[in-house]
């Protein structure tokens, strides 16, 4: 019994020293008393200001462009919690900084990083999305992993806040939009990355509309479809003229050049050659249409490819580990093999 109170007491004190640094702006990652490993999903949601990707298969280990984009994300926002939800993660998976999985051990030991399990039912409790849920069959469903990740990302932001972002999306400077949408191209927004606060309408709404208007088989219908006809109910959508931004009833719709500056039928640039490197000095992150990469082309060390200096300028780690160690382990256990 004593033992009962005692454990209990702890809780509280941790949870009130949690609480008192995490007022305490960019010192609860370096400041946190305790292993982050000991931390809920909800616990470190309710920071507030989470940046948030998902995986919504079932693979454990994230290849190289996941890892960069959440190293990336980590070291632009540093004193904000950067979650990597992942669906082939349950409560008793036992995996940390000293996994056999190389990007796994990577990210868990980044002092922001946090990789939680993806429970669909529990997010999408207290949402209109929870109906849904239970009445679809994932088996019946061609699109899935993209459906039930445009549903997890909604839910999750409009529970908690924050920022999502896809995991082909490299980030190179913080974005400076509390409540924001991107634009793919003009009147058409994306639903790669997007920013909200708790509880805001427009979230809401689009829940409610992904319901109303639930079609799994058209892909995209409740991803940027479903945010473009929804910001098209209360925005008179217009061509962006130069590098300027947009914006409509306190949301901003962010310009093309801000995460697309090379549009998708030329997302293969990112893996040439180029003469002369651009600066993407109007942009917050590079979105790499990993979706349009059927070839599956990868960054190679030593290719001098864009692709492979944004690893080397914005998730260092991952590059070193991933791409130049990885490389030389191969080549290793090849010569070993002849």
């Amino acid at each position: 019994m004593l033992k009962k109170i005692y454990i209990c007491l702890c809780f509280f004190f941790v949870s009130g020293i949690l609480y008192e640094i995490s007022l305490l702006t960019g010192c609860f990652f370096s400041c946190m008393p305790v292993p982050k490993h000991f931390l809920t999903p909800e616990q470190v949601l309710n920071l507030g200001k989470s940046i948030i990707f998902l995986e919504t298969t079932e693979r454990l280990e994230p290849p190289p462009l996941v890892s960069c984009s959440v190293e990336s994300a980590a070291r632009i926002y540093q004193d904000r919690p950067v979650i990597l939800f992942m669906k082939g993660l349950t409560n008793d998976t036992v995996l940390d900084s000293n996994s056999s999985y190389a990007a796994f051990s990577l990210l868990s030991s980044m002092k922001n990083v946090f990789l939680f399990p993806l429970q669909m039912e529990t997010i999408f409790q207290e949402t209109p999305l929870l109906q849904w849920y239970n009445e679809v069959d994932p088996e019946e469903e061609k699109n899935w992993v993209h459906v039930s990740s445009d549903a997890s990302r909604l839910a999750l932001i409009w529970k908690y806040g924050g920022i999502y972002m896809d995991t082909d999306v490299i980030s190179i400077r913080p974005i400076p939009e509390g409540s924001f949408l991107a634009a793919q191209k003009s009147r058409f927004s994306s639903n790669g990355i997007f920013g909200f606060p708790a509880h805001h309408k427009f979230i809401w709404d689009c829940m409610e509309n992904f319901v109303l208007k639930y079609n799994g088989n058209i892909w995209g219908n409740q991803g940027p479809f479903l945010m473009t006809r929804m910001l098209k109910t209360i925005c008179n959508l217009t061509d962006f003229e130069g590098i300027e931004d947009h914006s409509c009833q306190n949301i901003s719709f962010l310009n093309p050049q801000r995460f697309y500056p090379i549009p998708y039928p030329a997302w293969g640039r990112y893996y040439d050659v180029w003469d002369k490197n651009p600066d993407f000095n109007h942009s917050y992150a590079l979105h790499l249409w990993n979706f349009m990469n059927r070839n599956r082309k990868a960054v190679v060390a030593g290719s001098n490819t864009l692709a492979e200096k944004l690893y080397k300028t914005y998730c260092p780690t991952t590059y070193e580990d991933l791409i130049k160690n990885a490389e030389l382990r191969d080549f290793s256990s090849y010569e070993d093999s002849v």
